[in-house]
């Protein structure tokens, strides 16, 4: 079954090492909805399962006991009395532990824990209690915890003040699929389209397995696109509002930050998004640290600038284009968006997000260039615009520990790029107002990101170094 996996190999080892432990090992996966967490978990141990229990979304505490005891019974446990409160439940799964053979691993999978416990704090005692008390002082049980709820998982295990503060022994964070990733699950699928169509897809759906695997390979991208989100009845029409609500207890702020920061392209610092939504203080900082740990946002550090110089970019596909192109529209209708894809409008929208997914794949960038050996950092720029000059921005600034800066010019585009006269003066332009205001004594260097790179010409030399579309679909760095 583990070849059914599309990437995920270093998670995949690591469940395998926790299974493979001579001590008993808790194990956190977690990550944002539809990432593929269970099927990971499924698919990699389900033949070892000696307990698998999934919480029920918004169902009483009763009936959560109650399908417990239903699934202790199942496994094997032959007289489940009428469970009346957590610590009863826990005491019942070391009764079914204890009659399984001796020589055997004990997997218990937990999916869903934030269903499970919400905000009812005596799940998460009788869990510490079940932990510490017991099952850590055997050497056979392997515990796995999964939750889509980022915030849940971090704030009542991962940084557990309490009894289960330091018991965790191995975290799994699941992401979504990068582009190599994405171009594998789809060729597994059927779908023979390039790798110009894939990162086309991926600024549709992102890199989320759950929306991929819905894409019919008999269908152009467009028409899955149509199908999906746009037409009467379509599956993700409503999938925003389930995913937020689902992920941050419907909080509605969670809404409204990234509905902000999708009007605004180039990101935002902290006071702009304080007041562009009215939040401030602990409460923003929360809002802001969950979305990151969601991977919804990307905090990048300004150059020059210490953290409090942070823009805040919305980098999230799904949401982007949701917020763009479906919330936006009343009515449902048919073919929409094959009427739309050949417009300006989505041109333009097609090339703000090649700059999100270059973002998001900055450890490509830095492997095509070389610089797997050379320690960096990347950031972004800010232009102060004063003085009369016109404010500008770097999206990516790549800063080498030999003195060296490579300042990122990210283009989306059908065919190779052509260097003008005016392009070649306004990156010059550019590369001058940067030392300027940095006041950086380093080699600046440009370098483009591009779908199919530069046109040699008289005025390409001012292009150093060249990135690819291919290169972003690397999947893994050495």
């Amino acid at each position: 079954m583990q070849s059914e996996i599309i990437g995920r190999k270093a998670e995949q080892e690591e469940l395998l090492r926790c299974y493979n432990s001579k001590q008993s090992e808790f194990v956190i996966v977690y990550g944002r909805r539809r990432v593929g967490k269970t099927f990971l978990v499924i698919n990699t141990l389900n033949q070892f399962f000696s307990f698998y229990y999934t919480g029920s979304h918004s169902a009483p505490k009763q009936r959560q006991l109650a399908r417990f005891g239903e699934v202790l019974h199942t496994y094997g446990l032959p007289d489940v009395p009428e469970l009346k409160n957590w610590y009863e439940a826990f005491d019942a799964l070391q009764q079914l532990i204890t009659i399984l053979p001796a020589s055997s691993r004990k997997v218990i999978f937990f999916d869903e824990m934030p269903w499970i416990g919400g905000s009812n704090s005596e799940f998460v005692s009788a869990l510490e209690d079940f932990w510490n008390t017991w099952a850590m002082l055997r050497s056979d049980v392997c515990l796995i915890a999964c939750g889509s709820s980022t915030s849940w998982m971090v704030d009542h295990l991962i940084e557990n003040q309490g009894g289960l503060h330091g018991r965790i022994t191995s975290r799994i964070y699941l992401r979504p699929f990068n582009l190599g990733e994405t171009e594998q699950f789809l060729v597994s699928k059927g779908c023979d389209w390039d790798r110009y169509q894939i990162t086309q897809c991926y600024m549709c759906f992102g890199g989320v397995p759950f929306y991929l695997n819905l894409i019919r390979p008999d269908l152009s991208l467009a028409q899955n696109v149509d199908v999906l989100y746009l037409n009467p009845g379509a599956i993700l029409h409503n999938e925003f509002s389930e995913l937020y609500g689902a992920l941050f207890g419907g909080k509605e702020i969670y809404g409204d930050v990234v509905r902000f920061l999708a009007q605004h392209h180039m990101g935002c610092t902290r006071q702009e998004i304080m007041k562009g939504v009215g939040c401030q203080g602990g409460a923003l900082t929360k809002v802001l640290t969950n979305l990151i740990n969601s991977d919804f946002i990307i905090g990048y550090n300004q150059y020059g600038h210490k953290k409090k110089g942070t823009i805040y970019c919305l980098t999230d596909m799904f949401t982007l284009f949701y917020l763009r192109f479906v919330e936006t529209r009343s009515v449902l209708d048919s073919n929409v968006w094959q009427r739309m894809i050949t417009t300006t409008q989505v041109k333009v929208w097609q090339g703000l997000c090649f700059e999100i997914v270059a973002l998001r794949h900055v450890e490509c960038i830095k492997h095509a260039l070389g610089l797997t050996a050379v320690s960096t950092r990347s950031s972004t720029w800010r232009s102060s615009g004063k003085e009369g000059k016109q404010g500008t921005q770097i999206d990516l600034v790549i800063e080498r520990a030999d003195r060296i800066i490579h300042l990122c010019e990210l283009k989306f585009s059908v065919e190779p790029i052509s260097i003008t006269a005016d392009y070649e003066q306004k990156l010059r332009n550019r590369m001058a107002l940067f030392r300027a205001e940095t006041q950086t004594r380093k080699s600046l260097v440009t370098t483009f990101v591009t779908t199919y790179g530069v046109l040699p010409g008289r005025h390409s030399a001012i292009v150093n170094s060249q990135v690819t579309l291919d290169d972003l679909f690397k999947m893994e760095i050495d």
